[in-house]
Formats: C-alpha cells, structure tokens, sequence
C-alpha cells in the first residue's frame, strides 16, 4: 500500500535553505564537486541573490541565498548534517576523492554513528554533509 501525505500536511515541494556569503564558491561545492544540478536562481530580490540546487523532477531541493550587505551564517554545531544516501560505495568514494582534490577533505564525524557507513565531509561555510552508504540499510 502506497503512503501519502495526511491531508493536513498536503506538501508538494521541500525546499532546504540557509544563507551564505560565498554563493559561488557553494555552486562550485555541490555542483562541481557533490554532482547535484542548478536547478535555478535569481537576483535582485530585495538585495538576494539565491541559488537552487538538487536534482532534475525531485520535490526537494536546497537554496542558498546572499544579501548585498553580507549573509554570514557559521555552522551552529558540527552535527548539523545534510546526508545523501547512495546505495554505490564506488559512487561514494568518487565523489570523495573528487572534493579531497578541490580542497575539501573528509573530516570525523560528531556522531560515530556516521562513520560506520559514511564519509564526512564540510562544505565551504562549515556545514558539514555526510555520503552515507544504503547498502544494507
């Protein structure tokens, strides 16, 4: 039996934002490097300029978002995570050694719980995102 949203949640779209002073830098970071595509973006929106990544048709996405006066936004914690589930380890490891070569090594995670299957790695503003194996999950 398909689940489906309860009727008093009636979601169509998930979108993850946060703001940046390196939007660049973050296109390069999880384009670039983690694969994921640009799915948008705009500029000129009351000082914003923003980014919309993810994956073509997915009802989720990330946004970054830059104001013209700055839009500084330290990690609060090192176990604020953005975890990918990837069944292929090879995939993985790819990815892995591709942003190791841009200059973004993995680093320990705050949770063990994250290194038995999975590869930590910060991103440009020190939020930290984790590729995690599926396989026998």
């Amino acid at each position: 039996m398909e689940k489906r949203w309860p009727t008093e949640l009636p979601v169509v779209q998930v979108r993850v934002a946060r703001p940046t002073d390196q939007i660049e830098v973050l296109e390069r970071f999880y384009c670039e490097g983690v694969g994921l595509e640009k799915i948008g973006s705009f500029s000129g929106h009351r000082g914003y300029t923003g980014l919309l990544i993810g994956m073509p048709d997915a009802s989720y996405h990330l946004e970054f978002t830059q104001h013209i006066e700055g839009s500084p936004c330290p990690a609060p914690s090192k176990d604020n995570l953005l975890v990918f589930y990837i069944p292929n380890q090879a995939s993985i490891d790819a990815i892995a050694k591709r942003l190791k070569e841009m200059g973004y090594p993995e680093v320990a995670p705050e949770n063990p719980y994250w290194e038995e299957k999975g590869v930590t790695i910060e991103d440009p503003d020190g939020w930290r995102i984790v590729l995690m194996n599926t396989n026998g999950i």
